[in-house]
């Protein structure tokens, strides 16, 4: 646990005491972390006499996490869909910023409601109440596991189970080198102790693929297109090819496509580029080396993303070539090294 966590520790547990009605979400296009954190949160608040309201935000729920306890309530809305003044604690995890609570309009909290923001992205400036921003560990799960120790509160099965699979999806399945530490393995050697059954979770949630995912993969494995001397490969997938299929957009988040194209060597860059929506394009960034090639700073360069520097992705709303074109002008301003696309 660092010194950070510890001393807002405190602060954090006296707001939810302080609290009645909590509200949780999960941003864009959740993953294990967002949905496993909000999870195990529930069960804590509930167990000590709060009322938690979880939406799912901008995107479809994800099945691959349908099995994880708790996950039938939340609630199919995004936050413009609620009424925010209802609630007197907003916690915001796994959140980078506050297009990643909602990217269909501006994001403002009510004058009265207490926002606090827990996550370990980079890219985090705060925007919270209180900000728990710590960059040193690998999931924001592992934050939520510091914190519930530094509380003395007990994790039951439920809340260990949540907490294992944000902690296994962030850091690649332990694989992911920056981060994937010592302490995260001491976690989650505790954490499959309360739940022994961890080797099911595991299997369900990566063997709940659908017929339109497996069409994906393949499409985009077929359209891989190489820039600044090979050094960065990207899966290009325009809408037209999408809606010839009957591949919806929640077919394509996930599906670890980035991660393909940085395990070939010489590739250093992976990108997949899908145009989920007409002039909607999607970004995931991954990279072989984080020190050499920090791919939050792509992100982040373009305005309308963030991340890890392993990890990293955004959102371009622009026609397909267009924000091709602009991608590669923000790789080639962060990393003039890479030469000409």
């Amino acid at each position: 646990m660092t010194e950070k966590v510890k001393q807002y520790a405190p602060k954090i547990w006296e707001q939810i005491q302080k609290s009645k009605k909590i509200l949780m979400h999960l941003h864009p296009s959740p993953d294990g972390d967002s949905v496993g954190g909000v999870l195990a949160m529930t069960h804590l608040f509930k167990r000590i006499g709060k009322k938690v309201t979880i939406i799912s935000g901008d995107s479809v729920l994800p099945k691959s996490l349908s099995f994880l306890p708790g996950f039938g309530e939340i609630l199919p809305k995004n936050y413009f869909q609620i009424k925010p003044e209802d609630f007197d604690l907003f916690l915001i995890l796994d959140t980078s910023s506050l297009n990643q609570i909602s990217k269909i309009d501006k994001i403002v909290f009510p004058e009265k409601l207490t926002t606090i923001v827990i996550d370990h992205h980079s890219t985090n400036e705060g925007f919270g109440t209180i900000d728990l921003v710590e960059t040193s560990y690998s999931a924001t799960c592992r934050i939520l596991y510091d914190l519930i120790k530094e509380w003395r509160q007990p994790i039951t099965a439920e809340m260990a189970v949540c907490l294992l699979m944000g902690i296994y999806t962030d850091s690649g399945g332990f694989k992911y080198l920056l981060k994937t530490s010592r302490e995260t393995f001491l976690a989650a050697a505790d954490l499959i102790t309360i739940y022994p059954d961890f080797p099911k979770a595991i299997f369900t949630y990566e063997n709940m693929g659908q017929p339109e995912q497996i069409s994906y993969l393949g499409l985009a494995l077929s359209s891989i297109e190489t820039f600044f001397s090979g050094k960065v490969a990207m899966a290009v997938v325009p809408y037209k090819e999408l809606a010839k299929r009957g591949i919806k957009k929640e077919h394509t988040d996930k599906m670890e496509v980035s991660n393909y194209l940085k395990s070939v060597v010489g590739w250093e860059i992976g990108i997949s580029f899908t145009e989920v929506e007409p002039n909607v394009v999607n970004l995931s960034l991954r990279t072989r080396d984080a020190e050499k090639f920090n791919v939050a700073k792509i992100a982040l360069a373009t305005g309308f993303g963030g991340g890890l520097k392993a990890a990293a992705g955004a959102t371009l709303k622009m026609p397909f070539q267009e924000a091709k074109k602009f991608l590669l002008e923000t790789i080639k301003k962060v990393y003039p090294g890479l030469g000409e696309p």
